[in-house]
């Protein structure tokens, strides 16, 4: 049976609308994410999934609404204010520093936030990479490494916590599109390891991800949530998806350019 704190969403959207000039990307949307979640937004390009994500991470204002971070109100954006648990995210193009190793980027945060001594610091950073299968890439740079392993990379670097500061370990981290353009056999290398950081004490247990990949929405979706419109449109778990009668569900999943979502030309 699930205590009260584990009913209580971790992160709360209440009625959040947010537009680009006259574009209207997300109207009135609530949404609940709970601790143990396993999310994947789903839907057609420019519908607004990605967006969510920045919102939740405090890196875009709020036009309209409200977000709540463990039952706390966020007011402005993340360096704003501290929120009360640790959120993280991947990049869709992992964003790594190119002129930094692989070690200095996975360690970057604790080397610019926290008192940790170079040798500490050397040791978190090999049992992340260690974590992500790539023990022995610390001294290469991005540019020597594959698409995958970029991603794997960003992966680490979005774990990294100090220990000595257990508010600065992340307890959610947020997914943009993590196997976009990837081949199938690094897409399953990356949504396998999606799976594993969730399992273990050492990753996050909760996850809120963006993906148009079928293999990576089936693969790592507990719940998932179809937004179209600025809306969310449907919403339930991955098994539902073969037997919603959905007609939004039903076109995305068929690729048909015949149905309720507008075909851009």
């Amino acid at each position: 049976m699930l205590s009260e704190k584990q009913k209580e969403p971790l992160i709360r959207l209440v009625g959040v609308s947010k537009s680009f000039g006259n574009n209207i990307i997300l109207d009135n949307v609530d949404l609940d994410i709970y601790r143990g979640d396993a999310l994947v937004l789903i839907g057609p390009s420019g519908t607004g999934k990605s967006t969510i994500l920045r919102i939740i991470a405090g890196l875009l204002p709020l036009d309209k609404g409200s977000i709540y971070i463990s039952g706390q109100k966020r007011k402005g954006l993340i360096e704003d204010g501290e929120d009360p648990l640790g959120i993280s995210m991947v990049f869709q193009q992992a964003a790594l520093f190119d002129s930094l190793t692989v070690a200095e980027n996975v360690g970057f945060s604790l080397y610019q936030h926290s008192d940790l001594s170079y040798q500490e610091i050397k040791e978190l950073v090999r049992e992340k990479l260690d974590m992500v299968g790539l023990g022995n890439t610390g001294d290469r740079f991005p540019a020597e490494l594959s698409g995958g392993m970029r991603k794997r990379v960003s992966f680490a670097r979005a774990i990294m916590s100090n220990p000595k500061d257990e508010a600065s370990r992340p307890e959610v981290v947020l997914y943009d599109e993590p196997t976009a353009g990837l081949d199938p056999i690094a897409s399953t290398v990356i949504e396998d390891l999606v799976r594993e950081l969730q399992c273990t004490d050492r990753g996050c247990g909760t996850y809120v991800m963006v993906s148009h990949q079928d293999s990576t929405i089936r693969r790592t979706a507990d719940r998932v949530i179809f937004l179209y419109g600025g809306k969310i449109q449907w919403t339930g778990s991955v098994e539902e998806i073969d037997t919603t009668d959905n007609p939004l569900v039903r076109q995305f999943f068929s690729a048909s350019t015949k149905g309720p979502i507008k075909v851009i030309e």
